[in-house]
């Protein structure tokens, strides 16, 4: 016997083996589920915060992926301004030339007055064929101005065809740094978006994605199917990250321009089809949208775990998908191992549950046959007690039967009886006389 102390009264009681047990296994019943559900509360904490520091790394690493990219863009402008300054300067070097030519011009035409004054004064002292002379060499003089003056716009003309050109050329480059900007760099010279995407997975294929799988998707069973599937898993084999990506490629020329938005339905369904967590829209689509042109787009708010980048952005949305799965993974895995746990206590439950469920069954049963054997043993008993009550009653009837044979008496039997105590009578006075 256990000896148990009441908290609330000090009363002490004494309980068998089995009520200690069954009070035992109550409270660590309740420790144990105490203690799982600090376990899950801490869990839920710890899940809470290593999700909020992933998405500030990854939202730190997509900063940094801006900024870089921003000076890159600022570095273009600078140099553009840099062209459109040193294309100012040069126009305003040619215009000050071609001010000095035309201040040289007039000198000369100045001075060919002055030549003209002193020949005029010189011919007024000469002779009329000086004076002839005189008059031929202004007309020859008055020729060369002219010539000068013809050259000098033939030249100024030459010059702003030249500076035309080179401001065509200026535009021409400005207009192809608009398109670099759309494009960020993006070289697709003699290949088309998706073999441009793969050769650059291919890059780091062996060193960076060892364990990855990269390839096309040729199941078109449910009448449609993405570009490529990434999919990768860890050491044992457990797949952690799966992208089903898309890439959409447009000509200037086409007639008719397709938007990013038309394709985000479609590529939801084949990536819940083909049990992807994450799709991805490789696009070089709607170039001078500012909004895809920033960087990586968010449209989960459509459709869930969707993003639209440009084709810079295709190893580093890989790369910030998998390191945000491989925080994520060691999370999984302690998941993983309490739900085992669970499982393991869900299997002990039922085995507990299934236990009593046939030990409540036996003991129904033996229950059963144990009622029955009292309720024979009870009628047992009043059986016995009607036998014994016929015994009593015929023991009191013997004992009054004997009484009465006791009282039994000469006296009883010749009362009321004159033969009877006539033959006793003369029986006794025989036996008197003898």
């Amino acid at each position: 016997m256990q000896e148990i102390k009441c908290p609330k009264c000090g009363e002490i009681f004494q309980v068998d083996e089995s009520g200690y047990a069954a009070i035992l296994k109550q409270v660590r019943d309740k420790e144990f589920e105490k203690e799982i559900t600090v376990r899950e509360n801490q869990f839920e904490s710890e899940k809470d915060t290593a999700i909020k520091l992933a998405k500030a790394e990854t939202e730190g690493q997509f900063n940094d992926i801006l900024n870089k990219k921003d000076l890159q863009i600022a570095e273009l402008l600078s140099k553009i301004d840099a062209e459109n300054s040193a294309k100012q300067l040069a126009i305003n070097e040619v215009a000050s030339q071609k001010d000095k030519e035309i201040e040289q011009l007039k000198a000369k035409i100045e001075s060919c007055e002055k030549d003209k004054e002193l020949a005029v004064n010189k011919v007024l002292s000469q002779k009329d064929k000086e004076i002839a002379e005189k008059e031929n060499q202004i007309v020859k003089l008055t020729g060369q101005i002219e010539t000068g003056e013809k050259e000098s716009q033939l030249k100024e003309q030459s010059l702003k065809e030249q500076y035309e050109e080179k401001l065509k050329f200026k535009d021409e480059e400005i207009a192809h740094y608009k398109e670099f900007k759309a494009r960020l760099s993006t070289k697709m010279v003699g290949e088309s978006l998706e073999q441009h995407c793969e050769i650059e997975f291919n890059r780091l294929r062996a060193t960076g994605f060892q364990r990855a799988y990269f390839e096309k998707d040729n199941d078109a069973k449910s009448g449609s199917k993405g570009d490529y599937i990434f999919r990768e898993s860890d050491e044992s084999g457990v797949e952690f990250i799966s992208i089903m990506f898309e890439m959409k490629n447009e000509m200037d020329e086409t007639a008719t321009k397709k938007k990013n938005e038309d394709f985000l339905k479609e590529l939801d369904k084949d990536r819940r089809e083909k049990n992807c967590e994450y799709a991805v829209l490789v696009s070089l689509l709607e170039p001078e949208n500012e909004l895809y042109n920033s960087g990586i787009v968010d449209v989960s708010h459509k459709y869930p775990k969707m993003y639209v980048i440009r084709p810079q952005f295709f190893i580093p949305m890989i790369t910030l998908l998998r390191n945000a799965a491989l925080h994520s993974l060691e999370y999984k895995q302690e998941l993983a191992v309490i739900r085992n746990q669970n499982i393991d206590i869900s299997n002990f439950e039922a085995e507990m549950n299934e236990f009593k469920e046939k030990f409540s069954r036996n003991y129904e049963l033996a229950s059963r046959k144990f009622k029955t054997a009292i309720e024979e043993i009870d009628k047992t008993i009043d059986h016995l007690q009607k036998t014994k009550d016929a015994l009593l009653s015929s023991e009191n009837n013997l004992r009054l039967a004997n009484n009465k044979a006791e009282d039994l008496s000469i006296k009883r039997l010749t009362r009321n009886n004159p033969t009877m105590a006539a033959k006793f009578a003369e029986l006794n006075s025989n036996k008197i006389s003898d």
